[in-house]
């Protein structure tokens, strides 16, 4: 069980031991970060650049596997298996110049667990966290967890000194549109440091000069100017003109002009992440239908018309130019507990749906509103426009509200929305991940993310057993029961999993994250 220091990145050049001249790379891609606190939004763009500025104990390189960053050597306690113990890098100085030790560990970790944390589920079964030593750090949790280190990757240490002396020792509420220090500045370990951050503009970094892993890594890239652009067709251009370098998601109408211009090139992989709609079942009466003293999402018949007035294929060939794989539940296959049984797409049937619609006793229809971003996912808007008019053969007429993550998010947490468009990714590889932040009722540790109102008290006791069952047979038999459940009740209408493009100039070398998080300090940049 012990993991030893390997770096395996297939894109580290081997016997790596100084860094080339500096060179610039200039990246855009949709949407911007929506903070800077690394504990405050579990978002995939966030994460991203956070993850270029601080480090978690261990992390996931380039091809998804996992590697020590912070921590060097992890296992499980010979003497309590409730206790997870990790051996922590010496010689690692933050950003300011401030010694990185336990101290710093154990406050990064009590500060993830706290109210305002996004990564709460994610520590769900820890009861302490504690030093061993400066360099030692332990993990309690209730019950013996075998996956413990796989939830940690995008658990970022902060400096326990800079948070107290800044006032960014709460995380900050995004919610409630609290603006803090943390949320603006940053002090890491990583490979960059942040010069500066004008939010939804630009965002410049700069390389650590001090930084443990330079002769371990390629650290070709010495400065990076991160521009958000939300519009394709100017986010294309920049990439064009060189402008940008690199691009996270070109838009699937524009894959071929890309890849034919000269000094250009895409790369593509399949993403860990799955593309769905959620639906209020839980509440009474819905506050955006035209129906009144009822919810037409509380019945199962209505949720199982509108997965099946779904036209998967149709919005692969026509919204994403052939850029989607159809799916049928809310898991990517890189993750534990996937199988093509589980994965099977439901056929497209409006003759059925709307029978049941009809048996349900709105064969008349309703009206409801969709809540979609339009800056976060590969055609969102489109695909969430697309969606109305599938929706409208079996008789619900929905008027569509697209608005940029940093609004549509909230309403999610804040429960303001009673159908909507989400994307998840699965950093943890396990299907854990996905119950405890998107099944499991909404509460104080869990559900953050279950804006449908699904509850289920005893499905909620077996998403909780799962953190301390070490049997990994009958753990996955229960991952299977729990995901029987969650399709029967038909809690998440799947749409795709999505495909990741990535658009660059040809000096630009790397792979496809599957996670989508370009992590620079791997990239290899010719000359």
């Amino acid at each position: 069980m012990k993991m030893k220091s390997l770096l395996l990145a297939a894109i580290v050049v081997a016997g790596a031991t100084s860094m080339v001249s500096a060179e610039t790379l200039r990246w855009a891609r949709a949407g911007d970060a929506l903070t800077l606190d690394p504990h405050a939004q579990n978002e995939g763009p966030t994460n991203a650049l956070n993850h270029q500025i601080m480090e978690p104990l261990i992390i996931r390189d380039m091809t998804g596997a996992p590697v020590p960053a912070l921590a060097t050597e992890w296992g499980p306690s010979e003497s309590d298996p409730n206790v997870w113990w990790f051996k922590l890098r010496e010689g690692v100085t933050f950003h300011d110049g401030a010694e990185f030790d336990s101290e710093d560990v154990v406050f990064s970790f009590n500060r993830a667990m706290s109210e305002d944390s996004n990564y709460k589920e994610l520590l769900a079964s820890v009861v302490e966290v504690r030093a061993d030593g400066k360099f030692g750090f332990e993990i309690v949790t209730d019950g013996p967890n075998p996956i413990m280190p796989s939830n940690l990757t995008n658990i970022f240490i902060m400096d326990k000194g800079w948070a107290e002396a800044n006032n960014a020792v709460k995380v900050q509420d995004v919610e409630g549109g609290e603006d803090t220090f943390s949320s603006r500045n940053s002090n890491g370990t990583g490979p960059y440091v942040l010069v500066s951050r004008e939010p939804d503009a630009k965002t410049v970094l700069t390389l650590n000069e001090n930084y443990w892993g330079i002769g371990e890594f390629p650290l070709q890239v010495t400065e990076i100017i991160y521009t958000p652009i939300q519009n394709q067709a100017t986010r294309v251009a920049a990439l064009l003109s060189g402008e940008v370098d690199f691009i996270q998601d070109v838009p699937v109408q524009d894959l071929a002009r890309v890849g034919e211009t000269d000094g250009l090139k895409v790369i593509t992989a399949p993403q860990n992440r799955v593309i769905f709609f959620g639906m209020n079942q839980g509440d009474a009466d819905l506050a955006t239908d035209n129906v009144e003293g009822a919810n037409p999402f509380a019945d199962l018949r209505v949720r199982q018309a509108v997965n099946m007035a779904i036209n998967r294929d149709a919005i692969k060939q026509i919204v994403m130019r052939g850029q989607s794989i159809p799916a049928g539940v809310i898991m990517p296959p890189f993750v534990n507990g996937w199988t093509p049984e589980l994965d099977v797409v439901p056929a497209t049937d409006v003759d059925v749906a709307k029978a049941l619609m009809s048996d349900a006793g709105y064969g008349d229809g309703f009206s409801i509103r969709l809540n979609c971003p339009n800056d976060r996912y590969i055609n969102d808007e489109a695909i969430c426009q697309a969606a109305v008019g599938m929706l409208a053969q079996i008789g619900i007429t929905v008027q569509l509200e697209a608005l940029p993550k940093a609004q549509h998010f909230p309403l999610i947490g804040g429960l303001e929305t009673d159908f909507y468009m989400l994307g998840w990714g699965v950093p943890t590889y396990d299907s854990e991940y996905i119950f405890n932040f998107l099944v499991h009722t909404k509460g104080e540790k869990y559900g953050s993310w279950n804006g449908t109102r699904f509850s289920d008290a005893d499905l909620d006791v077996k998403i909780q057993s799962l953190a301390s069952e070490t049997n990994l047979d009958v753990r996955n038999q229960m991952i299977a029961d729990i995901w029987a459940v969650v399709q029967a009740e038909q809690v998440y209408i799947p749409i795709h999993h999505q495909v990741l493009n990535w658009g660059m100039a040809d000096k630009v070398g790397t792979i496809v994250d599957p996670n989508d998080t370009a992590m620079f300090k791997y990239f290899e940049l010719g000359m």
